[in-house]
């Protein structure tokens, strides 16, 4: 897979043609950010208005009104000020030192590390004060942050990096939210903690997080033209004689350390640390002032702490008061950022191939007939353990019996239940892996997932919408909802990137847009919904097969036999839709209607895997790589290895996710995400060779 460079982040070229802007500017971003700071203080539940503030912050209010004030509403607005100008500094450093417009705390995953290191924290049972949580939280996302800047490397790639970074995020977070659903009272709190809000209970954690803010933003401030030296690119640097290893080191040390100060404040608040940089940027082309970095970082710093007090502002401004309260900052700004993401990978230039196909070698007959017995024998032998394995051990006789309807009250139980779980898991990886398959022929892009590509959430937004309005909607109803979501999802994703035939940048990043937008629709309707019952869930998005009966098969069921004949009555269309653009119009074959064809398939195949098994990402990656690489690249002989494969895959890891630590359980999306993360950073440093 081809991923070539985009043009690095680096000072235009041309001088900015106002010398003394850059102040009015400035000042009037120090105005916004204060107008927004007082409409903030101004709104709230409590009967408090601006008069009754005013009157509390000269103290002439009785001591309702000011305890309302001096203990709530200023400290959630100098939480605001503080987590975005943070967060906007982090960005903009970032960026900078990566030489990379989308680089940010939430794509680099230093959010999702420290996410993880808390989780571990209060797995263990670590009670922490506020300063040594902020020391853990700076640990994991440094860490995270070192991971993805090595996979991606610096300035070779826009959508490396981020590829890089949402796979290693989904990766963290499934460890995560396996050790909150095994560890529910040491983590109580952490799941709506990770949404991200600014309340504050008084200002103890504003005055604990400033000094570390304050030597974070101080030290980037002192470096920041050895910064404004790695913009201009590595060699360059060396030239004016800066150490280019220890000030890129010592640059993302202190924006990983702003960071953790937001993430310990007020939780992940998502996408300003990618939206702030790249507000100020254009400035920079117009004023001398924000062509450096002292003069940038200061205007980032501005506009997101106006983000921050926007959003908050915004919402409590349309929201009822009830709702206002319970929705999260950090729900809106992921809305605003997963726009904002979309519209940039829109106007990125994609000079990337729109997905030339890996030469491999081509296995002869005898090697697909060994792969095909034995992933036959591996699929069998699954089924079976899964069968018989779990929290009560069977033999292949009480199966025998129970099919028979000769089986006793307990062995007919255990059955009734656990088989309907081992078919959803065989369905769902099947349709998983088939629908891969598809999107990533009509695409001509080897890194096309239902997951990645927004497809997966759109169909498990569909699904817990119907779920958390209609508790008693059964399969046809969530199969419904989810093939609604997904449809919906992939008609945006699709349409926004088919601009010039599907290049890999384009259509990947419009996707990780569209995924993080659905991944906040999903958080902001469980908190509405049902804000103390995260473990609900949680087992949903992480993909369980518990309580599945054979009515929640059957539709996933059916959709697969139609899916297999479609794939297989029209194979040597989709062999020639794979290769080029040019080979099927010589053939007289419209591409079109071929393509909407095997999409539509695709997606109705992932949105009734998400209704019946929740959401287990990377099959549809996986799969189809690993059948590519075992048999060739004709789809005869992809299609049903590639569902041997994920059937295979899905089915082990529900076996392991209900048996390893019985009888607690994990979801199998969680046993496939610690499978699919390593394998697709993998797929990232071999293109990287």
């Amino acid at each position: 897979m081809a991923v070539t460079a985009t043009k690095p982040v680096t000072r235009p070229s041309a001088a900015p043609v106002s010398r003394s802007g850059a102040g009015a500017v400035t000042a009037g971003l120090v105005l916004l950010v204060a107008v927004l700071a007082v409409w903030d203080i101004a709104q709230g539940t409590a009967s408090v208005g601006p008069a009754e503030v005013f009157k509390a912050l000269t103290g002439r209010a009785d001591a309702s009104d000011a305890s309302v004030v001096i203990a709530s509403r200023l400290p959630r607005a100098a939480a605001g000020l503080l987590v975005g100008a943070v967060l906007g500094v982090a960005g903009g450093v970032l960026q900078a030192v990566s030489r990379n417009v989308l680089a940010s705390p939430d794509t680099l995953a230093v959010n999702a590390g420290s996410y993880l290191a808390l989780g571990l924290a209060g797995a263990t049972g670590l009670s922490l004060p506020l300063l040594a949580s902020s020391g853990v939280a700076f640990v994991g996302g440094l860490a995270a942050a070192a991971v993805v800047l090595g996979l991606s490397g610096l300035g070779t790639g826009t959508v490396r990096l981020v590829l890089a970074g949402t796979a290693l995020m989904l990766g963290l977070n499934a460890v995560t939210e396996g050790l909150l659903l095994l560890f529910p009272e040491q983590t109580e709190g952490l799941y709506a903690w990770n949404q991200g809000s600014i309340g504050q209970n008084g200002f103890d954690g504003v005055l604990q997080m400033l000094p570390v803010a304050v030597i974070g933003l101080a030290g980037l401030l002192l470096t920041a033209r050895r910064i404004d030296a790695l913009a201009l690119g590595d060699d360059a640097a060396r030239g004016l004689g800066v150490p280019v290893r220890a000030t890129r080191v010592t640059a993302v040390t202190l924006a990983a350390l702003l960071s953790a100060a937001a993430v310990t404040l007020a939780g992940p608040i998502g996408f300003v640390g990618l939206c702030a940089p790249a507000l100020v940027r254009p400035l920079s082309r117009r004023f001398r002032g924000f062509a450096r970095s002292r003069g940038s970082l200061p205007a980032a710093a501005l506009t997101g702490a106006a983000l921050v007090l926007g959003s908050d502002v915004l919402l409590r401004a349309v929201a009822p008061d009830d709702l206002s309260v319970a929705v999260p900052t950090g729900v809106v700004t992921s809305l605003v950022g997963a726009v904002f993401l979309v519209a940039m990978a829109l106007r990125l230039p994609d000079t990337g191939e729109s997905g030339a196909p890996d030469r491999m070698r081509v296995p002869g007959r005898a090697a697909f007939l060994t792969a095909v017995v034995l992933l036959v024998a591996a699929f069998v032998g699954v089924t079976i353990a899964g069968v018989l394995i779990g929290d009560s051990k069977l033999l292949l006789g009480d199966v025998t019996n129970w099919l028979q309807g000769r089986a006793g009250q307990t062995v007919s139980f255990v059955l009734d239940t656990r088989v309907p779980r081992v078919l959803a898991a065989l369905g769902a990886g099947a349709a998983l892996a088939l629908s891969g398959t598809l999107v990533q022929a009509v695409t001509r892009n080897p890194l096309a997932d239902p997951s990645v590509l927004g497809v997966s959430g759109g169909a498990a937004l569909g699904a817990v919408l119907l779920v958390t309005t209609v508790p008693t909607a059964g399969g046809w109803g969530v199969a419904g909802a989810a093939f609604a979501g997904a449809g919906v999802t992939a008609a945006l994703v699709f349409g926004l990137a088919a601009r010039d035939g599907f290049r890999q940048n384009r259509l990947v990043l419009v996707g990780i847009g569209v995924a993080s937008g659905t991944t906040a629709l999903i958080s902001l309707l469980i908190v509405l919904t049902d804000p103390f019952n995260a473990t609900k869930a949680l087992t949903w998005l992480s993909g369980s097969t518990y309580g599945r009966t054979l009515t929640d098969v059957l539709p996933v069921a059916l959709v697969l036999v139609v899916g297999v004949v479609f794939a297989v009555a029209r194979r040597t269309e989709l062999d020639l839709v794979s290769l080029d653009e040019d080979t099927p119009r010589l053939l007289g074959l419209r591409l079109a209607p071929g393509r909407l064809g095997f999409l539509v398939v695709g997606v109705l195949l992932s949105a009734t895997a998400v209704a019946c098994a929740g959401t287990i990402g990377f099959v549809g990656l996986v799969a189809p790589h690993a059948a590519r690489a075992l048999v060739g690249r004709r789809h005869v002989r992809v299609v049903p290895v590639a569902m041997l494969l994920g059937a295979t895959l899905v089915c082990a890891a529900d076996l392991l996710g209900r048996t390893v630590i019985a009888p607690s359980q994990l979801g199998a999306g969680l046993m496939t995400a610690a499978i699919g993360t390593p394998y697709f950073l993998y797929l990232l440093i071999r293109s990287r060779r």
